[in-house]
């Protein structure tokens, strides 16, 4: 068994078209109102669109730390992807509408594993693999509500 999970989860119903969901969710630059771990996004070269390129500042506390991330996945008003380079993760919003609105999943995965030097420093610098996680999912439930409030807003 590995010391992570390959997959976290979470959705939120929001009463806002998938569009209007979508025009946040992409919107990398203000990525940092709604991730309570991320402090900055550079978009490099243009609009976000797949193979687009950023740059992350990431921090818990006074932990500080930079990652790379492209865009895999963009489907307009339906699902949008980028990858980590650091660590191998992919980070998704998948948008489905529903009667009211639309659902918006958020997920992390590690289909190919999380790299050896990332699970090293969450160990080292981040608490470990648990502790971490649990950040990480209550991280991803408050970007959600925070989408959720500017989305209804």
């Amino acid at each position: 068994m590995s010391e992570y999970e390959s997959l976290l989860e979470e959705s939120i119903d929001v009463a806002a078209s998938p569009a209007k969901v979508w025009s946040l969710v992409t919107d990398l630059p203000r990525m940092s109102q709604w991730s309570p771990q991320v402090l900055r996004t550079v978009v490099r070269g243009g609009p976000v669109q797949l193979g687009s390129r950023a740059l992350n500042i990431n921090h818990r506390g006074p932990v500080v730390w930079p990652t790379r991330t492209k865009v895999v996945a963009f489907e307009p008003h339906r699902e949008f992807a980028f990858r980590v380079k650091e660590n191998k993760t992919i980070w998704s919003f998948t948008l489905e509408p529903t009667e009211t609105g639309t659902r918006v999943t958020q997920r992390r995965s590690a289909p190919n594993g999380i790299s050896d030097i990332s699970l090293k420093l969450t160990r080292i610098a981040l608490g470990g693999q648990e502790k971490f996680t649990r950040e990480l999912r209550a991280g991803m439930r408050q970007t959600l509500e925070r989408v959720k409030d500017e989305s209804e807003a």
